[in-house]
């Protein structure tokens, strides 16, 4: 069953063809140069963008089919940016009432939890379902965690309250100086220190009793240090570092609150903030010390917003027929959660 997928949440304008879970195409525009000058995604060039690049990067993942050969169309309802999520959404209504064409809404953050099981044209890498799974999304908009019970089954138990993880992290070093996005900075200069701890800032929520987070006190923290110690300033790797360091091991004590109270060590891992190296690594520790297992993303461009995952979730929607029944009623939903999915 080919799917043709659409992604447009945020600043990567993206259309995938799969089959089950294999990638047979993937094209991805990235806005990343347009939003840079802005520091953060400035949504009406982010809309026109969308408008402008979206039917090239169609012909660019379709060029190798007939339309005959695709036999439904995903396309993201939400989370995210509302102007974006509306160029994809209509995009795909109109190729869905032109072909005749079932629809799918998929929602972004099942998406980002499938990502860890897609494949690429050969099948690789063949992992298979062992349900449930802890499953983490950490990203630039969301930081949270779900029970991933079975197939398009999830529990939410935990989600940010403010700033998600990779938001503070690119506020960091936008703080800094370095540019956007600011994370992959951040994380080669704390390499360049050992991921040292330098500075000890507050790692935040960890005395609550619940699986939620919270990074706009952190960040404020940061602010505030760099206000009232501008002898530190020149040093920007050991800054880097301590500002990583501090919002990953909040995360990870999370996560291990989290395998203690739900007793499921069986971790996947989506979203950005899974390109860090040093996420990776200190989520393989905890892991090994729960004797349990990790699954991330297999390849890079799965970390970052794309129409892969989407496909993938589009095809297990459509395996239960879960197609939208009136295509018109599709409708953007810019703040959905994974508590309140509906098809």
């Amino acid at each position: 069953m080919k799917i043709l997928a659409i992604d447009t949440s945020a600043d990567e304008t993206s259309v995938a063809v799969v089959d089950g879970r294999r990638v047979l195409s993937n094209a991805i525009y990235s806005q990343i140069l347009i939003h840079k000058n802005w520091g953060g995604i400035y949504p009406s060039l982010a809309k026109r963008a969308h408008e402008e690049k979206i039917d090239y990067v169609i012909e660019e993942a379709v060029k190798k089919f007939s339309i005959d050969e695709i036999d439904a169309i995903a396309v993201t309802k939400g989370p995210g940016l509302a102007v974006a999520l509306e160029v994809g959404i209509k995009k795909a209504k109109e190729l869905a009432k032109k072909f005749n064409k079932k629809l799918i809404s998929v929602n972004h953050l099942e998406g980002h939890i499938y990502s860890p099981f897609v494949q690429n044209s050969q099948g690789n890498p063949d992992r298979q379902f062992t349900f449930p799974y802890l499953a983490l999304v950490i990203s630039g908009g969301h930081t949270e965690f779900a029970i991933f019970k079975n197939h398009l089954q999830y529990e939410v138990i935990g989600s940010t309250l403010d700033d998600a993880a990779g938001e503070a992290l690119d506020k960091a070093a936008k703080l800094l100086g370095l540019g956007y996005p600011g994370g992959p900075v951040l994380e080669r200069l704390a390499e360049q220190v050992d991921n040292g701890d330098f500075y000890h800032f507050p790692r935040p929520m960890l005395k609550s009793n619940d699986l939620n987070f919270s990074f706009s006190g952190l960040k404020t923290s940061f602010f505030y240090f760099l206000k009232n110690h501008p002898e530190v300033t020149g040093n920007i790797a050991k800054l880097a570092s301590s500002f990583q360091e501090a919002v990953l091991e909040t995360v990870m004590r999370k996560t291990e609150k989290a395998i203690n109270q739900t007793g499921i060590n069986r971790l996947v891992i989506g979203g950005g903030v899974t390109a860090n190296r040093r996420l990776r690594l200190l989520s393989r520790r905890l892991a090994k010390k729960y004797h349990g297992s990790v699954l991330f993303p297999p390849y890079k461009y799965l970390t970052g917003d794309n129409a892969a995952m989407i496909g993938v979730v589009g095809y297990y929607k459509a395996v239960k027929n879960l197609y939208i029944k009136e295509i018109y009623d599709l409708d953007r939903a810019p703040r959905l959660d994974l508590s309140s999915l509906d098809f």
